[in-house]
């Protein structure tokens, strides 16, 4: 094999395989097996479905093989079987390689026949051979490929076992002609299979799929292939034909449900070819190790307690660990600004490189090693197979509120930070199961919304009782969180629920290869989709807070501040200018003018202009208070001025119902951004927008009028 082709030229000899398999078989290890190969990262069209492709040379032939979505079975339930589905049935390629678990064969082997019906070249690699021998698990590989009609080949991605093997078979498949495979189903089905198939040759009906797959997609109800025919002549014989035929499969099966019908079918032949091909050498009732670790970690009682300390762990040192290298990075970010600042004379562009561009972008830097260690620790639980058994025992307490199991892990990782958040509800396989958890990822409180609840608690409640009211906050967001899923559920995504069923695959050491790469991969991703929207905010803001310029106002406070005598008052002076200038600017005025719209809240035109730069990035809501209240914007939530002076001049009540606004409002701009790519429309984000302001607006009003009450 010639490791060092980092390309993939089209050429007579060019083979272009698809890699499927259901979740959990090893197909993104065994791709990386095959070591140096050069791999593609990015998504299909239109959708957020990761996509990889490996590009290696071997003998004569250059290789692609493009990595599908892991899918149960071709239908359309989820994006990524119908990414999976979409790619089979419409895009050219030579082979497909199926990657089957080889310690859960039968329930493997559900895809295989589903693909053997398409009727394309196909070679099987039996993966993780060497944890079936361990478990006493014998596949005949000869027996099953001489009974599918397909090659088989026993691989495992971990030891590279049967790798050169497999690329071999692939290679002899591609060379040699292609035959029907040995997919059998009952007679019944198989007679009426021959009727179709012999009216299409009747009328040399013309299609790059067989006969064969036609008349199974027809008889399996497959919409491509009916609009296919249906403006064809043929159609005309064809559909009393399939009519007649259909009323024989659901009367041999006593069931209208052509689906279930199909289902059985495959269900009878995997079981003949299991029977024939496996063996097991012990009892396989035997306790396995996955079997005994279950028994601790999915425990009724112990089981979330565990699970809890795991994620508790996993915090500590994302912010503990973090933490030391953000210090590095501010620094640098700090000097960078003081050093590009020095060699730009004119003020205002200093000032936008300085305090747009460079702080902006160091703004985002900042949580990079957050967000690259909590990606690390999550990618270990999940490939550990972990993150699994979790879903599994939180199902039932999250489904009382619409939600399944799976959304915990997005939700849990919103209170890190909403982008990668919304990132990772990927996982989750229904469209609406998918867009209701997006809904709900803003009501945990990312990291940015933690300086302005330590402001206000620490002005209005002693350090005893702030810690204790920073928890009650984090934790009646999340329970809004809940309840407005709860809410959308019985309105905007009312509907059966679709049933939760989630493999939980065997417990397995971690690929490093794997890891790495999927931690370099998200923290690009995130830099990429982040970085930008976080600059470009941040001059905005700068722009509209330092626009227009009252030069008649600017002459006569520097006229001030050179007669004022001491340091202190001069300081003054220049915060009240800053103060000033800010309330004319265009961001002054746009408080002003919206002033009315939450003085039923209590909120002043301060508060209301905070708020809004907040929609940035919350963590400009602190600064833009401090440049509010005459202090500069070199303020932070510890600043005990900016403490005392909210306290003197926020009323309690007004300062409960800016928290709830905080809590629950529309998240910063770079992640209402990823939230629209994600969700798939933009008019998604139009709709965050309304239930997120309906929502702040009414919980602000609430708890200002029930905390007048008591002060």
């Amino acid at each position: 094999m010639k490791r060092d082709a980092k390309s993939c030229p089209i050429t007579a000899k060019h083979i272009k395989a698809a890699l499927v398999g259901q979740p959990n078989v090893g197909k993104s290890m065994l791709i990386n097996s095959i070591s140096n190969a050069h791999l593609h990262v990015g998504n299909f069209t239109g959708v957020t479905v990761e996509k990889s492709e490996v590009l290696f040379d071997y003998s004569e032939h250059h290789f692609t093989v493009v990595d599908l979505p892991g899918t149960y079975a071709l239908s359309e339930y989820s994006i990524e079987e119908r990414v999976t589905t979409e790619f089979l049935v419409t895009q050219h390629y030579d082979l497909i390689i199926n990657v089957v678990d080889s310690t859960n064969l039968e329930k493997n082997l559900q895809l295989t026949t589903e693909l053997m019906s398409l009727g394309k070249k196909m070679v099987i690699a039996l993966n993780m051979s060497d944890e079936a021998q361990k478990e006493g698990i014998e596949i005949d590989s000869k027996q099953m490929s001489l009974i599918l009609g397909v090659p088989c080949v026993k691989v495992s991605a971990v030891t590279k076992l049967g790798i050169k093997e497999l690329i071999e078979a692939v290679v002899e498949e591609f060379e040699e002609e292609h035959t029907q495979n040995k997919l059998l189903f009952s007679e019944a089905v198989e007679e009426e299979i021959v009727l179709l198939e012999e009216s299409l040759k009747k009328h040399r009906f013309e299609d790059e799929n067989s006969y064969r797959n036609i008349a199974i997609n027809l008889l399996k109800g497959d919409k491509k292939t009916y609009a296919k025919l249906h403006d064809d002549p043929v159609w005309t014989e064809l559909q009393p034909l399939l009519v007649d035929a259909l009323k024989h499969v659901e009367l041999h099966h006593g069931s209208d449900d052509i689906k279930e019908a199909f289902a059985e079918e495959y269900a009878s032949f995997n079981k003949g070819v299991v029977a024939e091909v496996l063996h097991f050498a012990k009892d396989p009732k035997e306790r396995t190790l996955t079997d005994k670790i279950d028994s601790i970690l999915i425990h009724n009682i112990f089981g979330i307690p565990i699970f809890l300390f795991f994620m508790w762990s996993l915090f500590q040192l994302t912010f503990e660990i973090g933490s030391i290298p953000m210090e590095w990075i501010d620094g640098v970010f700090s000097w960078l600004g003081e050093s590009v600042g020095a060699t730009i004379p004119n003020e205002d562009v200093r000032s936008l490189v300085v305090d747009g561009v460079i702080a902006g972008v160091g703004a985002v830097m900042l949580f990079v090693p957050n967000i690259a260690i909590l990606f690390l620790g999550i990618a270990l639980l999940e490939s550990t197979g972990y993150m699994s058994r979790v879903a599994f025992l939180l199902d039932g307490f999250f489904h009382k509120f619409g939600l399944h199991g799976q959304s915990f892990i997005p939700l849990v990782t919103g209170f890190g930070c909403s982008i990668p958040a919304y990132m990772s509800a990927r996982i989750l396989k229904n469209d609406r199961d998918r867009l209701l958890t997006l809904f709900i990822i803003g009501f945990m409180s990312c990291g940015a919304r933690l300086p302005v609840y330590v402001l206000f608690a620490g002005a209005f409640f002693s350090e005893s009782m702030a810690g204790n009211v920073l928890f009650a906050i984090y934790i009646i967001g999340a329970s809004f969180g809940l309840v407005a899923a709860k809410v959308l559920k019985l309105t905007a995504f009312k509907g059966v629920d679709e049933p939760f069923v989630m493999e939980m695959p065997k417990y397995r050491l971690p690929s490093l290869k794997l890891i790495w790469h999927t931690v370099v991969t998200k923290t690009v991703m995130y830099l990429q989709k982040a970085g930008t929207f976080i600059a470009v905010a941040s001059m905005l803001v700068w722009f509209l807070s330092n626009y227009p310029h009252n030069v008649a106002l600017e002459e006569q406070y520097a006229q001030k501040i050179e007669n004022a005598i001491s340091e202190d008052e001069k300081k003054t002076l220049a915060n009240s200018l800053a103060q000033a200038n800010l309330e004319q600017s265009y961001l002054g005025q746009i408080g002003k003018f919206s002033e009315p719209l939450f003085a039923p809240l209590g909120f002043d035109w301060k508060m209301s202009v905070a708020l809004q730069t907040g929609l940035a990035a919350k963590e400009v809501v602190v600064s833009t208070l401090g440049v509010l209240y005459s202090l500069g914007d070199e303020v932070d939530e510890e600043n005990s001025s900016l403490k005392e002076i909210i306290s003197k001049n926020i009323p309690f009540a007004s300062a409960v119902a800016f928290i709830f606004v905080v809590m629950t409002y529309l998240p910063c701009l770079a992640a209402s951004i990823v939230f629209t790519k994600e969700a798939g429309h933009i008019k998604y984000f139009f709709y965050l927008l309304a239930f997120t302001s309906i929502v702040a607006y009414t919980l602000a009003f609430i708890a200002y009028n029930v905390a007048r009450l008591f002060t």
